[in-house]
């Protein structure tokens, strides 16, 4: 999200690791009541990706070619539309289920039989033709579509209970 927001590699570092240390100190003031923790850590995010901004100050802003609205009595960031804030969430939240995603399909790995899960993996995630996966790990057709559908199922539970926490 940093590096989406326009900061530049160590200024992402930056912002993950005081993303980091903000949320270890925190943490237990989160309240699931409030809020979701996915919107909890976004808005702990953004104010780092923020802060790293006005790390730069004005001389940074002018060099980059930005002009200097001070003296006018509304502030340009004030006076446009904010679409890189809606591009930004849109950017986090696709991130946040591409986690999800990717905890409940090591969660599924691990409870089930390997080859089953490498059927699964290249069928699904390798997007292997079937009659390839199926010539490859010497199964019948019909295995690798019983397969696809039993392991996929239980990626979904997984992510619902994910998503639930």
């Amino acid at each position: 999200m940093a590096r989406k927001s326009g900061l530049t590699e160590p200024e992402a570092q930056d912002v993950v690791q005081e993303t980091v240390l903000s949320v270890a100190k925190n943490i237990g003031r989160f309240d699931a009541k409030a809020g979701s923790f996915k919107a909890w850590l976004l808005q702990l995010t953004r104010w780092r990706v923020v802060d790293q901004f006005r790390k730069r100050g004005p001389a940074d802003a002018a060099n980059r070619g930005h002009r200097d609205d001070s003296a006018r009595d509304t502030a340009t960031v004030d006076r446009i539309a904010d679409t890189a804030a809606a591009t930004l969430e849109a950017s986090w939240d696709a991130e946040w289920r591409t986690s999800i995603l990717e905890a409940a399909m090591d969660r599924v790995r691990r409870k089930v039989n390997a080859k089953h899960f490498q059927i699964f993996d290249c069928a699904v995630v390798k997007r292997w033709p079937v009659s390839k996966v199926a010539a490859e790990l010497r199964v019948n057709v019909a295995q690798v579509y019983l397969v696809k559908h039993r392991v996929a199922a239980l990626i979904k539970q997984e992510v619902a209970v994910l998503e639930r926490r």
